[in-house]
Protein backbone atom coordinates (compact mmCIF):
# COMPACT_ATOMS: atom_id res chain seq x y z
CA UNK A 1 0.00 0.00 0.00
CA UNK A 2 1.63 2.91 -1.38
CA UNK A 3 1.36 6.68 0.73
CA UNK A 4 0.54 10.06 -0.92
CA UNK A 5 2.97 12.39 0.70
CA UNK A 6 2.63 16.34 0.64
CA UNK A 7 5.37 17.23 -1.97
CA UNK A 8 4.61 21.41 -1.37
CA UNK A 9 3.56 24.40 -3.18
CA UNK A 10 5.47 24.96 -6.34
CA UNK A 11 6.42 28.36 -7.28
CA UNK A 12 3.94 29.62 -9.65
CA UNK A 13 1.45 28.40 -7.22
CA UNK A 14 2.88 30.75 -4.12
CA UNK A 15 3.35 33.57 -6.60
CA UNK A 16 -0.37 33.55 -7.72
CA UNK A 17 -1.20 32.90 -3.74
CA UNK A 18 0.52 36.07 -3.27
CA UNK A 19 -0.63 37.79 -6.32
CA UNK A 20 -4.57 37.13 -4.77
CA UNK A 21 -3.27 38.33 -1.13
CA UNK A 22 -1.97 41.09 -2.59
CA UNK A 23 -5.33 42.43 -4.14
CA UNK A 24 -7.27 41.91 -1.41
CA UNK A 25 -5.18 44.01 0.86
CA UNK A 26 -5.07 46.49 -2.25
CA UNK A 27 -8.98 46.10 -1.81
CA UNK A 28 -9.04 46.59 1.80
CA UNK A 29 -7.03 49.33 1.97
CA UNK A 30 -9.02 51.35 -0.47
CA UNK A 31 -12.15 50.66 1.15
CA UNK A 32 -9.98 51.91 4.76
CA UNK A 33 -8.86 54.75 2.96
CA UNK A 34 -12.17 56.17 1.70
CA UNK A 35 -13.88 55.63 4.93
CA UNK A 36 -11.66 57.32 6.12
CA UNK A 37 -12.00 60.30 3.59
CA UNK A 38 -15.77 60.33 4.27
CA UNK A 39 -15.27 60.35 8.18
CA UNK A 40 -12.90 63.21 7.74
CA UNK A 41 -14.85 64.92 5.36
CA UNK A 42 -18.17 64.35 7.28
CA UNK A 43 -16.56 65.66 10.59
CA UNK A 44 -15.33 68.82 8.41
CA UNK A 45 -18.65 69.61 7.02
CA UNK A 46 -20.40 69.33 10.60
CA UNK A 47 -17.37 71.33 12.49
CA UNK A 48 -17.71 74.40 9.83
CA UNK A 49 -21.62 74.02 10.14
CA UNK A 50 -21.76 74.68 13.78
CA UNK A 51 -18.87 77.08 13.75
CA UNK A 52 -21.12 78.93 11.25
CA UNK A 53 -24.28 78.49 13.21
CA UNK A 54 -22.65 79.61 16.40
CA UNK A 55 -20.71 82.97 14.33
CA UNK A 56 -24.19 84.30 12.76
CA UNK A 57 -25.58 83.70 16.86
CA UNK A 58 -23.09 86.00 17.95
CA UNK A 59 -23.39 88.98 15.28
CA UNK A 60 -27.17 88.79 14.96
CA UNK A 61 -27.82 89.46 18.51
CA UNK A 62 -25.15 92.05 19.28
CA UNK A 63 -26.34 93.51 15.85
CA UNK A 64 -30.28 93.33 16.78
CA UNK A 65 -29.02 95.48 19.79
CA UNK A 66 -27.32 98.63 18.44
CA UNK A 67 -28.83 101.83 18.99
CA UNK A 68 -30.46 100.34 22.48
CA UNK A 69 -30.45 103.20 25.34
CA UNK A 70 -33.32 101.62 27.34
CA UNK A 71 -36.79 102.14 27.11
CA UNK A 72 -36.40 104.58 24.29
CA UNK A 73 -33.58 104.08 21.51
CA UNK A 74 -30.98 106.09 20.26
CA UNK A 75 -32.49 107.10 16.65
CA UNK A 76 -35.62 108.34 18.25
CA UNK A 77 -33.37 110.57 21.00
CA UNK A 78 -31.11 111.92 18.23
CA UNK A 79 -34.40 113.07 16.24
CA UNK A 80 -36.03 114.47 19.31
CA UNK A 81 -32.74 116.80 19.05
CA UNK A 82 -32.88 118.37 22.84
CA UNK A 83 -30.12 116.49 24.32
CA UNK A 84 -31.81 113.96 25.79
CA UNK A 85 -29.00 111.12 24.95
CA UNK A 86 -26.10 112.64 26.96
CA UNK A 87 -22.79 111.16 26.42
CA UNK A 88 -20.64 112.46 29.03
CA UNK A 89 -17.43 110.74 27.58
CA UNK A 90 -14.72 112.86 25.14
CA UNK A 91 -15.21 111.63 21.93
CA UNK A 92 -15.53 113.64 18.45
CA UNK A 93 -18.95 112.47 16.85
CA UNK A 94 -18.19 109.94 14.27
CA UNK A 95 -14.75 109.64 14.82
CA UNK A 96 -14.33 106.17 15.25
CA UNK A 97 -13.65 106.29 19.00
CA UNK A 98 -15.06 103.82 20.88
CA UNK A 99 -16.60 106.29 23.08
CA UNK A 100 -18.56 108.03 20.19
CA UNK A 101 -21.92 106.35 21.33
CA UNK A 102 -23.55 109.51 18.79
CA UNK A 103 -23.08 105.86 16.17
CA UNK A 104 -24.57 102.50 17.26
CA UNK A 105 -23.29 101.03 14.00
CA UNK A 106 -20.00 101.60 12.11
CA UNK A 107 -18.44 99.80 9.23
CA UNK A 108 -15.15 99.56 7.68
CA UNK A 109 -14.35 98.09 4.35
CA UNK A 110 -11.65 95.91 2.70
CA UNK A 111 -10.96 97.08 -0.29
CA UNK A 112 -12.15 94.94 -3.64
CA UNK A 113 -14.09 92.94 -1.28
CA UNK A 114 -17.67 94.27 -2.78
CA UNK A 115 -20.48 92.63 -4.74
CA UNK A 116 -18.64 91.87 -8.03
CA UNK A 117 -15.21 92.02 -7.21
CA UNK A 118 -13.20 88.60 -6.47
CA UNK A 119 -10.92 87.48 -3.70
CA UNK A 120 -8.76 84.63 -3.28
CA UNK A 121 -8.55 82.87 -0.24
CA UNK A 122 -5.61 84.67 1.69
CA UNK A 123 -5.65 87.76 -0.22
CA UNK A 124 -6.66 91.25 0.17
CA UNK A 125 -6.12 94.27 2.25
CA UNK A 126 -6.95 95.21 5.97
CA UNK A 127 -9.66 97.50 5.43
CA UNK A 128 -8.57 101.37 5.58
CA UNK A 129 -9.16 104.86 7.55
CA UNK A 130 -9.08 102.10 10.71
CA UNK A 131 -9.12 104.48 14.14
CA UNK A 132 -6.02 103.66 16.39
CA UNK A 133 -8.24 101.63 18.32
CA UNK A 134 -8.96 99.02 16.12
CA UNK A 135 -5.44 99.23 14.04
CA UNK A 136 -3.82 98.37 17.47
CA UNK A 137 -5.71 95.10 18.00
CA UNK A 138 -4.19 92.73 19.25
CA UNK A 139 -4.32 89.86 17.40
CA UNK A 140 -4.77 92.53 14.01
CA UNK A 141 -7.38 92.28 12.14
CA UNK A 142 -6.67 89.99 9.14
CA UNK A 143 -6.66 90.85 5.08
CA UNK A 144 -9.76 90.66 3.03
CA UNK A 145 -12.62 90.90 6.25
CA UNK A 146 -14.69 93.99 6.85
CA UNK A 147 -14.83 95.27 10.33
CA UNK A 148 -18.32 95.95 12.21
CA UNK A 149 -18.85 98.44 15.17
CA UNK A 150 -21.42 98.16 17.27
CA UNK A 151 -22.63 100.36 20.15
CA UNK A 152 -25.95 99.92 22.72
CA UNK A 153 -27.14 99.61 26.04
CA UNK A 154 -26.82 95.58 27.19
CA UNK A 155 -30.58 94.09 26.90
CA UNK A 156 -30.84 93.69 30.73
CA UNK A 157 -30.53 96.94 33.53
CA UNK A 158 -30.94 97.67 37.21
CA UNK A 159 -33.55 99.50 39.17
CA UNK A 160 -32.15 102.49 40.44
CA UNK A 161 -33.28 102.10 44.02
CA UNK A 162 -31.22 105.35 45.12
CA UNK A 163 -29.51 108.34 44.12
CA UNK A 164 -26.71 110.17 46.29
CA UNK A 165 -24.70 113.14 44.38
CA UNK A 166 -22.83 110.40 41.96
CA UNK A 167 -23.48 107.27 43.25
CA UNK A 168 -26.35 105.53 42.39
CA UNK A 169 -27.58 102.41 44.47
CA UNK A 170 -28.92 99.31 42.51
CA UNK A 171 -31.07 96.30 43.33
CA UNK A 172 -28.45 93.85 44.26
CA UNK A 173 -30.37 91.06 43.98
CA UNK A 174 -30.10 91.98 39.91
CA UNK A 175 -26.19 93.14 40.16
CA UNK A 176 -25.19 89.80 38.09
CA UNK A 177 -26.95 91.54 34.57
CA UNK A 178 -24.00 94.18 35.04
CA UNK A 179 -21.32 92.03 34.92
CA UNK A 180 -22.64 88.95 32.83
CA UNK A 181 -20.90 87.95 29.68
CA UNK A 182 -17.43 87.68 30.64
CA UNK A 183 -17.25 91.26 31.90
CA UNK A 184 -16.18 91.02 35.57
CA UNK A 185 -15.29 94.49 36.67
CA UNK A 186 -17.62 97.06 34.43
CA UNK A 187 -16.74 101.03 34.05
CA UNK A 188 -18.64 101.94 30.82
CA UNK A 189 -22.51 102.67 32.28
CA UNK A 190 -25.85 103.68 31.04
CA UNK A 191 -28.96 105.41 32.76
CA UNK A 192 -32.05 105.94 31.13
CA UNK A 193 -35.53 106.27 32.65
CA UNK A 194 -37.67 106.44 29.04
CA UNK A 195 -37.24 110.08 28.57
CA UNK A 196 -33.12 110.58 28.90
CA UNK A 197 -30.19 108.66 29.13
CA UNK A 198 -26.30 109.47 29.96
CA UNK A 199 -23.11 107.20 28.90
CA UNK A 200 -20.69 107.63 31.95
CA UNK A 201 -17.64 106.16 33.36
CA UNK A 202 -17.91 104.45 36.51
CA UNK A 203 -16.84 102.28 38.96
CA UNK A 204 -18.54 99.79 40.92
CA UNK A 205 -18.43 98.48 45.18
CA UNK A 206 -20.91 96.22 46.42
CA UNK A 207 -24.32 97.09 44.89
CA UNK A 208 -23.05 100.73 44.15
CA UNK A 209 -22.05 102.81 41.46
CA UNK A 210 -19.92 105.73 41.64
CA UNK A 211 -20.03 108.05 38.35
CA UNK A 212 -17.86 110.38 37.09
CA UNK A 213 -18.18 113.56 35.15
CA UNK A 214 -21.73 113.28 35.09
CA UNK A 215 -24.62 114.60 36.70
CA UNK A 216 -27.90 112.36 37.75
CA UNK A 217 -30.17 115.14 38.51
CA UNK A 218 -33.03 114.24 36.29
CA UNK A 219 -33.35 110.76 37.13
CA UNK A 220 -35.10 110.07 40.18
CA UNK A 221 -34.91 106.27 41.62
CA UNK A 222 -37.60 103.75 41.25
CA UNK A 223 -40.22 103.83 41.17
CA UNK A 224 -39.31 106.00 38.39
CA UNK A 225 -38.45 104.40 35.42
CA UNK A 226 -34.47 104.73 35.82
CA UNK A 227 -32.29 102.00 35.14
CA UNK A 228 -28.84 101.28 34.50
CA UNK A 229 -27.04 99.17 32.17
CA UNK A 230 -23.86 98.31 31.18
CA UNK A 231 -23.10 100.20 28.22
CA UNK A 232 -21.45 97.76 25.24
CA UNK A 233 -18.97 99.42 23.03
CA UNK A 234 -17.47 96.21 20.63
CA UNK A 235 -15.68 95.51 17.22
CA UNK A 236 -16.50 92.41 15.41
CA UNK A 237 -13.68 91.63 13.71
CA UNK A 238 -11.75 88.24 12.00
CA UNK A 239 -7.99 87.81 13.71
CA UNK A 240 -6.02 84.68 13.83
CA UNK A 241 -6.67 82.61 17.06
CA UNK A 242 -5.31 79.26 18.54
CA UNK A 243 -6.11 77.48 15.45
CA UNK A 244 -5.68 79.84 12.57
CA UNK A 245 -8.52 82.36 11.95
CA UNK A 246 -11.44 83.10 13.77
CA UNK A 247 -14.47 85.39 14.83
CA UNK A 248 -13.33 87.91 17.47
CA UNK A 249 -15.04 90.43 19.51
CA UNK A 250 -13.58 92.86 21.72
CA UNK A 251 -15.01 95.43 23.99
CA UNK A 252 -14.09 98.91 24.96
CA UNK A 253 -13.71 99.89 28.75
CA UNK A 254 -14.13 103.98 29.61
CA UNK A 255 -10.69 104.72 29.21
CA UNK A 256 -11.56 103.89 24.86
CA UNK A 257 -9.50 100.98 24.67
CA UNK A 258 -10.74 97.40 23.23
CA UNK A 259 -9.91 95.74 26.76
CA UNK A 260 -11.58 92.44 26.10
CA UNK A 261 -10.56 91.00 23.00
CA UNK A 262 -11.60 87.26 22.83
CA UNK A 263 -12.17 85.01 20.07
CA UNK A 264 -15.66 83.87 19.76
CA UNK A 265 -15.86 81.09 17.14
CA UNK A 266 -12.52 79.65 15.28
CA UNK A 267 -12.66 78.57 11.85
CA UNK A 268 -14.46 81.38 10.17
CA UNK A 269 -11.89 83.15 7.72
CA UNK A 270 -13.64 85.66 6.04
CA UNK A 271 -16.54 88.39 7.18
CA UNK A 272 -18.32 90.82 4.55
CA UNK A 273 -20.89 93.51 5.09
CA UNK A 274 -23.53 95.19 3.41
CA UNK A 275 -25.97 97.99 5.19
CA UNK A 276 -29.65 98.79 3.80
CA UNK A 277 -29.89 102.58 4.58
CA UNK A 278 -33.41 104.59 5.15
CA UNK A 279 -34.39 106.48 2.33
CA UNK A 280 -34.64 109.49 4.44
CA UNK A 281 -31.13 110.75 4.24
CA UNK A 282 -31.12 113.65 6.71
CA UNK A 283 -32.74 111.89 9.98
CA UNK A 284 -33.75 115.17 11.99
CA UNK A 285 -36.71 115.94 14.01
CA UNK A 286 -38.18 117.88 10.57
CA UNK A 287 -37.22 114.80 8.48
CA UNK A 288 -37.48 111.71 10.58
CA UNK A 289 -36.75 107.85 8.93
CA UNK A 290 -39.27 106.93 6.45
CA UNK A 291 -38.92 103.61 7.55
CA UNK A 292 -37.90 102.06 4.09
CA UNK A 293 -34.78 100.61 3.50
CA UNK A 294 -34.39 101.35 -0.39
CA UNK A 295 -30.24 101.18 -0.86
CA UNK A 296 -27.67 98.62 0.52
CA UNK A 297 -24.10 99.52 0.42
CA UNK A 298 -20.94 98.26 1.36
CA UNK A 299 -19.21 100.74 4.18
CA UNK A 300 -17.35 102.39 2.52
CA UNK A 301 -20.72 103.25 0.60
CA UNK A 302 -22.33 104.57 3.28
CA UNK A 303 -19.42 107.03 4.23
CA UNK A 304 -15.90 107.21 4.74
CA UNK A 305 -16.61 110.65 6.31
CA UNK A 306 -15.09 110.53 10.16
CA UNK A 307 -17.23 113.78 11.27
CA UNK A 308 -20.28 114.31 11.84
CA UNK A 309 -21.88 114.28 8.54
CA UNK A 310 -20.37 110.74 8.13
CA UNK A 311 -22.46 109.94 11.49
CA UNK A 312 -25.67 110.79 10.33
CA UNK A 313 -25.31 108.64 7.27
CA UNK A 314 -24.63 105.50 10.06
CA UNK A 315 -27.89 106.68 11.56
CA UNK A 316 -29.88 105.73 8.35
CA UNK A 317 -28.58 101.97 8.50
CA UNK A 318 -31.81 100.13 9.60
CA UNK A 319 -30.66 96.76 8.47
CA UNK A 320 -27.69 94.67 7.78
CA UNK A 321 -26.26 91.68 5.84
CA UNK A 322 -23.83 89.63 7.25
CA UNK A 323 -21.76 87.20 4.69
CA UNK A 324 -18.88 84.63 6.19
CA UNK A 325 -16.71 81.91 5.39
CA UNK A 326 -16.02 79.00 7.27
CA UNK A 327 -13.21 76.32 6.66
CA UNK A 328 -12.94 72.69 8.26
CA UNK A 329 -10.70 72.53 11.44
CA UNK A 330 -8.25 69.99 10.16
CA UNK A 331 -7.55 68.95 6.25
CA UNK A 332 -10.93 66.70 4.68
CA UNK A 333 -8.02 64.92 2.78
CA UNK A 334 -6.05 61.53 3.49
CA UNK A 335 -2.58 63.85 0.95
CA UNK A 336 -1.04 67.18 2.64
CA UNK A 337 -1.61 69.20 -0.43
CA UNK A 338 -4.94 67.91 -0.91
CA UNK A 339 -7.86 69.83 -1.80
CA UNK A 340 -11.50 69.45 -1.71
CA UNK A 341 -12.90 67.65 -4.92
CA UNK A 342 -16.58 67.66 -4.31
CA UNK A 343 -16.53 71.80 -2.92
CA UNK A 344 -16.70 74.54 -5.55
CA UNK A 345 -13.49 75.81 -6.13
CA UNK A 346 -15.51 79.31 -5.97
CA UNK A 347 -18.28 80.03 -3.36
CA UNK A 348 -20.47 83.06 -3.16
CA UNK A 349 -20.42 85.96 -0.44
CA UNK A 350 -22.86 88.41 -0.43
CA UNK A 351 -22.02 88.89 -4.39
CA UNK A 352 -18.42 88.65 -3.88
CA UNK A 353 -16.96 85.41 -5.60
CA UNK A 354 -14.54 84.00 -2.83
CA UNK A 355 -12.15 81.95 -4.87
CA UNK A 356 -10.38 79.09 -3.42
CA UNK A 357 -9.28 77.21 -6.26
CA UNK A 358 -5.52 78.08 -5.13
CA UNK A 359 -6.05 76.77 -1.58
CA UNK A 360 -3.58 73.72 -1.07
CA UNK A 361 -4.50 73.53 2.67
CA UNK A 362 -7.05 70.59 1.77
CA UNK A 363 -9.92 72.44 4.20
CA UNK A 364 -13.33 72.45 3.34
CA UNK A 365 -15.08 75.80 3.12
CA UNK A 366 -18.52 77.25 2.71
CA UNK A 367 -20.66 80.58 2.76
CA UNK A 368 -23.21 81.47 4.86
CA UNK A 369 -25.82 84.60 4.59
CA UNK A 370 -28.20 86.23 7.04
CA UNK A 371 -30.06 90.05 7.01
CA UNK A 372 -30.54 91.11 10.27
CA UNK A 373 -32.91 94.13 11.18
CA UNK A 374 -31.86 96.58 13.81
CA UNK A 375 -34.76 96.54 16.05
CA UNK A 376 -34.17 99.94 17.58
CA UNK A 377 -33.85 101.27 14.57
CA UNK A 378 -36.92 100.25 12.82
CA UNK A 379 -39.32 103.37 12.33
CA UNK A 380 -41.80 103.65 15.29
CA UNK A 381 -39.53 102.20 17.72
Amino acid sequence: MFRTRQAGLSLVELMIALVIGLILMLGITQIFIASHSASRLSEGVARAQENGRFALDFLERDIRMAGHTGCVNDQAHFIKGTGALKNNLTAATGSGSPLDFSVAIQGYEAGNTGPTNTLAVGGGAIPTGLPTSISGLNPAPVAGSDILVLRFFAPEGVPVTAINGQDLTVDAARWTRLTEGGVANPTLFGIANCDSADIFAGTTTAGKITGTTVDFTRYAPQPEPTMVYRAESMVYYIGNGTNGPGLRRARANSAGAYAINEELVEGIENLQLMYGLDATTDIVAATPPAGNVTVQNIASGVTTAANATGAGQWRRVGMVQVGLVARSADRIGTNANSKPTDTPAQLGVLGMTYDQAAATDGRYRTAYEVSVALRNRLFGN
